[in-house]
């Protein structure tokens, strides 16, 4: 069963890059025209890439790694949290803050200390101090939940990450390099693949895009989990389409996509989502 479909992909944007003067020569093997002063990536390809960023992430998981997600612009912060919570796997989707990997013990001791003032909170242990007292641990509190909520629960660095926007995210893509960790992303027409071990080709700057792309990384981590557990069932990826009619050179790489991978599309159809997108 495919994973996504071309007809998915379309329907998210995932094929629209940047305009041509903003481009990184690097990506020309990934462009498969320009439409307009716009790139238009070579979905056959973006295929092919999720293909092999599932299997990674899937047996990553299987065998009891974990996979941060990373997305702090706008268009990526909802489906980043959506995401990584239903599986389970911890996520920053504000700023990023320096060291988050490579000083990941000094970070551990501020997840500490939130855990501290949240068991303060819940317990009394605000009881007898002063307003002043109370509102500066409550402030501490919430700025620690506000930066560090999404992976209060990891204990040590990730096995991989998964980003949105690599351009955006240098700071963790920079750190998980240093470190040797895996980088998996989205790669846009003004990326570098040279910083990707596992680069899917595609529109970062689309909601619709950066949340199917985000939904499929978080649907292998799941069917790692099940590996993990024994439970050996995958997840069906399944999302919403769209009914406009498609242009000409989007029919073009639709029956391309169709001639070559006729059976996956079949059995891939989509069909209506449980989950939030």
């Amino acid at each position: 069963m495919a994973v996504v479909t071309m007809k998915q992909l379309l329907d998210s944007g995932a094929h629209f890059g940047h305009q041509t003067r903003r481009w990184n020569p690097k990506m020309k093997r990934f462009i498969f025209t320009d439409r307009n002063g716009i790139y238009i990536i070579d979905l056959q390809q973006t295929l092919t890439y999720i293909d092999k960023a599932y299997e990674f992430v899937k047996e990553t998981v299987a065998h009891g790694g974990t996979i941060l997600f990373v997305g702090t612009k706008k268009q990526a912060q909802e489906s980043i949290a959506e995401e990584a919570t239903r599986v389970g796997m911890p996520y920053v989707n504000q700023r990023w803050l320096g060291g988050m990997l490579t000083n990941f013990s000094t970070v551990h001791k501020r997840l500490q200390r939130l855990k501290e003032l949240e068991a303060m909170e819940q317990t009394g242990g605000f009881e007898g101090r002063t307003k002043k007292e109370i509102l500066m641990l409550t402030r501490e509190k919430n700025k620690l939940e506000r930066s560090l909520g999404g992976i209060r629960d990891m204990q040590k660095v990730p096995s991989a990450i998964w980003v949105v926007d690599t351009n955006k995210e240098h700071l963790a893509v920079n750190e998980a390099i240093k470190l040797g960790i895996p980088v998996i992303a989205i790669l846009d027409t003004n990326c570098d693949p040279d910083q990707v071990n596992y680069p899917i080709p595609g529109n970062d700057d689309a909601i619709r895009s950066a949340a199917l792309l985000t939904k499929v990384v978080a649907s292998a981590v799941a069917e790692g989990l099940q590996a993990r557990a024994g439970q050996g069932a995958g997840e069906k990826q399944d999302t919403e389409g769209a009914a406009e009619p498609l242009a000409e050179w989007e029919q073009e790489l639709l029956a391309g996509a169709t001639a070559g991978t006729a059976e996956g599309e079949a059995a891939a159809a989509p069909e209506t989502s449980t989950d939030a997108s």
